[in-house]
């Protein structure tokens, strides 16, 4: 499994941005394809983002997209997720995950990931 190590998080006011990032270790990064879910209290996991091993795709839950961006920079091991026009309802935690091989067809299901981070938490406020 890579360990995967998140960092970012922050309080930030409505409409404002944060750019939490992941820093993976333990295994060849660019085998893995990487995601973003987020956790806020009372609601399930909700699924925000994933990227394939090259970059070149990338899919979004529908709540953050065209406000969140995720990229990846394989050499340094790292993926980010650049959170933009944060409303209140974004508070959560954000947890990135890996698994390995391509996005595949049920990329927004955390079932599909193998190795999970300790979260970063995002706090937007009013």
């Amino acid at each position: 499994q890579v360990q995967l190590v998140e960092s970012g998080g922050g309080l930030v006011q409505a409409g404002g941005s944060l750019r939490p990032s992941c820093a993976a270790s333990g295994r060849t990064f660019s085998n893995y394809a990487m995601g973003w879910f987020r956790h806020a209290p009372g609601k399930g996991r909700e699924f925000v983002a994933v990227i394939s091993r090259n970059g070149r795709t990338t899919y979004y839950g529908g709540s953050v997209k065209g406000r969140f961006t995720i990229s990846r920079d394989n050499t340094n091991h790292t993926v980010y997720v650049q959170t933009n026009s944060l409303k209140t309802e974004d508070t959560a935690v954000y947890y990135c995950a890996a698994r390995v091989g391509p996005v595949g067809s049920t990329y927004y299901s955390h079932t599909a990931y193998d190795s999970w981070g300790q979260g970063t938490q995002v706090t937007v406020s009013s």
